[in-house]
């Protein structure tokens, strides 16, 4: 009987285990930000004002990052959070992309110029978002989260409050390059990444189109780019995370930005970027990130990833491009 009950026993939990991972391995699907802003702002008795669904989006977005199913796991320690390494990797994508935001509207969408000062609540807020991701012991990564989401309520508050003109949200183009300028650089690094999976020589252009330009080291002329297979469904989904977020600020933005988009001509441009960052969203109907070779007989989902944040990527620098003409 003793015998019976230590394999039961064990057999019981690794079940149990594997079903809260089944259960736990989720990812959010997406929402109405324009929806959620004009609920926060009924919620909390505030006009909806320009900054409102781009500020809204950003606490909500760090809202389901936080209490969606098996809430935050990326600091989790324990079986079966622990195992849940995809889960993690989609939570970094997601709080890459909310931490950037948070930076640009304190330094950019906040102020009128670079002498401006600073907005209080965002200047709380930026920091304890860039709290490590991944700490346990306390203080306690969500704590400090939470804390910075309570510092863009008041600042969302405080936008809507025709008392207090010191909280303002500046939609104008400049500020929108700066922001799509970061977004760039971070699905354009992710798009390397996706497309490494195969691995592949490149030609280092690393200095090219400055002749005076220089570099601290001497690199060899030609580097292996190889995302480790170890790797490959840590940066899938990051991607996913990241464009999950990507796709909610954007929409939010098309409010707060919307004169400026059409002023230029660019709210069909605008919209294809957001079009082409949901494709990135459809479920994976395999049960593992495949990675196949480029034309083998098995799919590799990082290239097909690959694809369409470098259109949305090609489709960033083009509007970027737009928004600095007069």
């Amino acid at each position: 009987m003793k015998r019976k009950l230590l394999i039961a026993i064990p057999v019981a939990l690794i079940i149990i285990c594997g079903a809260l991972m089944f259960w736990y391995n989720d990812e959010p699907a997406t929402f109405d930000p324009i929806e959620k802003a004009r609920l926060h702002a009924e919620a909390h008795n505030h006009a909806s004002v320009t900054g409102t669904a781009t500020t809204a989006a950003l606490i909500e977005v760090l809202d389901i990052l936080l209490t969606k199913r098996g809430g935050y796991q990326s600091n989790d320690i324990l079986p079966p959070w622990v195992f849940l390494d995809n889960v993690s990797a989609w939570e970094f994508g997601v709080l890459t992309q909310a931490r950037d935001l948070a930076r640009i509207m304190r330094n950019d969408f906040s102020r009128s110029q670079t002498q401006s000062k600073e907005d209080p609540d965002l200047a709380l807020a930026e920091p304890l978002l860039h709290y490590s991701n991944d700490r346990w012991f306390p203080p306690d990564t969500e704590g400090r989260y939470k804390n910075g989401m309570k510092a863009l309520e008041s600042y969302l508050t405080r936008l809507g409050d025709p008392n207090q003109p010191d909280a303002q949200f500046y939609a104008r183009a400049d500020n929108l390059t700066d922001w799509f300028g970061l977004v760039e650089k971070r699905i354009g690094s992710l798009s390397q990444r996706l497309s490494a999976s195969i691995g592949r020589e490149r030609l280092n252009t690393d200095l090219a189109g400055d002749s005076a330009a220089t570099q601290s080291t001497a690199a060899p002329g030609e580097v292996e780019v190889k995302t480790p297979w170890t790797q490959i469904d840590n940066v899938f989904y990051e991607t996913r995370g990241t464009t999950w977020a990507l796709i909610h600020f954007l929409k939010a933005m098309e409010v707060d930005f919307y004169e400026v988009l059409r002023k230029k001509n660019a709210l069909v441009s605008f919209r294809q970027i957001i079009r082409e960052l949901e494709s990135t969203q459809e479920p994976l109907h395999a049960p593992m990130v495949l990675n196949g070779d480029q034309f083998g007989a098995f799919a590799n989902h990082s290239l097909v990833m690959a694809n369409y944040i470098s259109r949305a990527n090609a489709a960033i620098m083009d509007l970027r491009y737009l928004l600095q003409q007069g």
